[in-house]
């Protein structure tokens, strides 16, 4: 079976669906920005202050190559990761199923709170989320083998759409 890899940008939902789908498949969940910070010892927000983005970035890609190499398994991206051309590369490259949780921002705001650990969200949070997104969307949306609209879906409604469609994919 591929394992499913949620992208999407910040407070779409990626590792609460994630979670949900791993328990309801019986497979490993992995985050990749949980494996940074394991990994690094250090909160992504502090890597961005201290090191920078581009540095985060190659972490990120590393995490991205690993966690794609753990087969059968329900994989969350943060919102940046598909952003450079080696990391789509990864992604298309391998035998993955990916879903694009598409989020407006009017339904993200709450679920963000735009005032939590989001480096990239600072100064105006919400003009940078719909500009990040802005630029994202694209690629987000050539990646994905499956796009869901998730602004008034529950959890369990969007996790029952993803294992449907996967499981109809026969995979």
């Amino acid at each position: 079976m591929k394992s499913i890899v949620l992208i999407g940008p910040p407070g779409s939902g990626k590792s609460t669906v994630g979670r949900s789908i791993a328990r309801r498949l019986n497979r490993k969940f992995i985050d990749t920005d949980s494996v940074i910070e394991e990994k690094s010892r250090r909160k992504i927000s502090e890597i961005f202050i201290d090191e920078g983005e581009e540095f985060f970035r190659k972490l990120e890609l590393a995490a991205l190559e690993e966690t794609l190499l753990v087969p059968d398994s329900i994989i969350s991206l943060g919102g940046g990761a598909p952003i450079k051309q080696e990391a789509q590369d990864l992604i298309a490259g391998s035998n993955v199923y990916v879903v694009f949780l598409d989020i407006s921002l009017a339904a993200a705001a709450p679920r963000v709170g735009f005032n939590r650990d989001r480096p990239l969200l600072l100064g105006n949070p919400r003009a940078q989320w719909q500009s990040l997104n802005e630029i994202r969307r694209p690629i987000y949306e050539k990646l994905a083998t499956l796009s869901i609209k998730v602004d008034d879906m529950s959890v369990d409604q969007i996790v029952g759409e993803i294992i449907s469609a996967y499981e109809q994919a026969a995979i």
